[in-house]
């Protein structure tokens, strides 16, 4: 991949991740998530098409392994928005239904699509002038009607196939740990020292991780031999809250450029504070 693709993908990345830190909401994330993805892949195209003379050779590895890397992603988030703005309000088993369902349409995809798949999955290569190279489709290689509506400039008859097998495999982990997490509070028994009130943790996800990561690492509990998952499954039960992928959110955490213990920080300088201001009678 050229330095200026390989600068568009970090910039995209690392924009996404900031996103996914900062908001909450998964349908609010989903739409910011589009938006600034089209918006690079807006850039990546006026950056191949300055080249006026590119090789088959060049212009294959491009639709075969650079633009679906980004258009995989708006494909994955769009899916994303789809699949939370039609989640059924119910208990857990019409969730649990709605979530196979959508597992099912992934699997009639790749079940439709399977020749193609097998393709891509074995890295094989024997058929890439028709696949990735502009204007040389062939109509018997079950081409999606939309193609003939796409800017033949910047696409060929299978690198949005390429992308959307990427996309689906990462919906199709979502699916899979949002039913997870289902079985996981399917499992739960009631505490035995089960508080009377309801504490809600009412910060972002983001923060908790911060403090979860933490008195791990500090060994605050059961002398160091609490392991990362017992913690976590302790903290969404008594503060009533989903961490989600918890372990992808620490390393977003480890990647930002600045103040990566935000939340901590915070509250150092928050009860500091407050040390300075109370009264002592006012404890």
């Amino acid at each position: 991949m050229s330095t200026k693709f390989k600068q568009l993908l970090f910039e995209l990345t690392e924009q996404l991740s900031f996103i996914n830190l900062e908001v909450d909401d998964l349908i609010v994330k989903s739409v910011k998530s589009i938006e600034i993805t089209l918006k690079i892949i807006n850039n990546l195209k006026k950056q191949f098409l300055k080249d006026k003379t590119i090789s088959p050779e060049t212009e294959i590895n491009f639709f075969k392994n650079i633009k679906p890397k980004f258009t995989s992603l708006s494909i994955y988030h769009n899916a994303i928005f789809k699949i939370e703005t039609k989640m059924p309000h119910g208990g857990e088993r019409i969730t649990k239904k709605y979530l196979n369902n959508e597992l099912k349409k992934l699997k009639r995809f790749f079940d439709n699509n399977l020749d193609f798949y097998n393709y891509h999955r074995t890295g094989s290569s024997f058929l890439d002038f028709k696949y990735f190279v502009r204007r040389n489709y062939d109509i018997k290689l079950r081409l999606d009607s939309f193609y003939f509506e796409t800017d033949h400039d910047f696409s060929t008859s299978h690198d949005f196939k390429v992308a959307k097998i990427l996309a689906y495999d990462l919906v199709q982990v979502y699916l899979e740990t949002k039913l997870s997490n289902i079985g996981k509070k399917e499992h739960k028994g009631k505490s035995q020292h089960e508080p009377k009130g309801k504490i809600i943790w009412t910060g972002s996800k983001v923060a908790l991780t911060e403090i979860l990561y933490a008195f791990h690492t500090k060994g605050v509990f059961n002398n160091g031999a609490a392991e990362l998952k017992e913690i976590a499954s302790h903290f969404e039960e008594i503060f009533h809250i989903d961490l989600g992928q918890y372990r992808r959110t620490f390393l977003e955490i480890r990647d930002r450029k600045s103040d990566k213990t935000k939340f901590i920080n915070s509250l150092e300088e928050e009860l500091m504070k407050r040390m300075e201001e109370t009264d002592d009678t006012f404890l």
